[in-house]
C-alpha cells in the first residue's frame, strides 16, 4: 500500500530526499511509527491582536500562545486505519514551553478532493485541504487551502478571515544528519499568527497489534472530508 503522501505527490514523490521518502513513505501495513525528538530553535507568535486566535486554538490543541527559544519538541507519526477504513497518519506534536502544549492533527488522502485532508484538533472539528510540493532541497512542503468546520449536523466552509494559512517545509540535512522543519501560519488580515523552526532526529517503533497508542486517539472522528 502506498503512503498517503505518495498518493498525493505521484511521481514527484521520487524527487524527495531519500530520508524524506523513508519518513513519509510508510503506511498502516508497515505496522510502525516514527518518533521525532529535537529542539525548536524558535517558537513565535504574532502581534497582540492575534492572541484570541491562539487561545481559542489551544482549547482543542490546534495552536497556542506560548513562545520562546530552544524549546524541546517531539512529534509522533503513526500510520493506521481509522474507524472508517481510511489510511491515516498522526501528527502529534508536543512543545515543552512554559505551559507545555500539544498540537494534534490527523491526515488522510482524499480521492474526492484530490489532496491531503488534515483534521485538526482533539475533535477533528476543522478539515483542511493540504497541497504538497517538493522544494530544491528534496524537502516536502505543505500549504493549507480550503477549510471546513464540522460539528454534529453542522458543516460549513470556514471563513479564512478568522483562520490561518499554514506553510510547512520539512527537509533533511546531510551535514548534521537531522530533519529540519519550518512552520509559518498567517492570516491575510491580521498578519503572522504562529510558527516555529527547528530540527530533530527520528527513531522507528513497532505497532504489534495495529493499534496506535491510546493517548494519540482523537476524542472523535469526522467522516466528512
Amino acid at each position: 500500500m502506498r503512503s498517503i503522501y505518495e498518493q498525493a505527490l505521484g511521481e514527484k514523490f521520487k524527487l524527495l530526499h531519500p530520508r524524506i521518502q523513508e519518513r513519509f513513505g510508510f503506511s498502516s501495513k508497515d505496522r510502525r511509527g516514527s518518533i521525532g525528538r529535537g529542539v525548536m530553535e524558535k517558537v513565535w507568535r504574532g502581534k497582540f491582536v492575534t492572541l484570541p486566535f491562539l487561545y481559542v486554538g489551544s482549547w482543542r490543541r490546534i495552536m497556542f500562545p506560548e513562545y520562546g527559544t530552544n524549546i524541546p519538541f517531539t512529534v509522533r507519526n503513526y500510520a493506521y486505519l481509522d474507524p472508517f477504513g481510511r489510511e491515516t497518519v498522526t501528527w502529534i506534536r508536543n512543545f515543552e514551553t512554559r505551559h507545555p502544549r500539544r498540537f494534534d492533527a490527523y491526515m488522510i488522502y482524499s480521492q474526492q478532493r484530490g489532496c491531503i485532508v488534515d483534521y485538526l484538533g482533539t475533535h477533528e472539528h476543522l478539515a483542511v485541504d493540504i497541497h504538497l510540493s517538493v522544494d530544491d532541497r528534496g524537502g516536502l512542503c505543505l500549504r493549507s487551502g480550503e477549510q471546513r468546520f464540522y460539528e454534529g449536523m453542522i458543516g460549513f466552509k470556514f471563513p479564512m478571515a478568522f483562520s490561518g494559512i499554514a506553510d510547512v517545509c520539512e527537509w533533511f540535512e546531510d551535514g548534521d544528519q537531522k530533519f529540519h522543519i519550518e512552520v509559518n501560519v498567517h492570516n491575510d488580515v491580521w498578519g503572522p499568527l504562529f510558527g516555529y523552526t527547528g530540527s530533530f532526529t527520528t527513531e522507528w517503533v513497532e505497532i504489534s497489534d495495529g493499534q496506535i497508542p491510546a493517548d494519540l486517539v482523537p476524542a472523535r472522528y469526522e467522516r466528512r472530508e
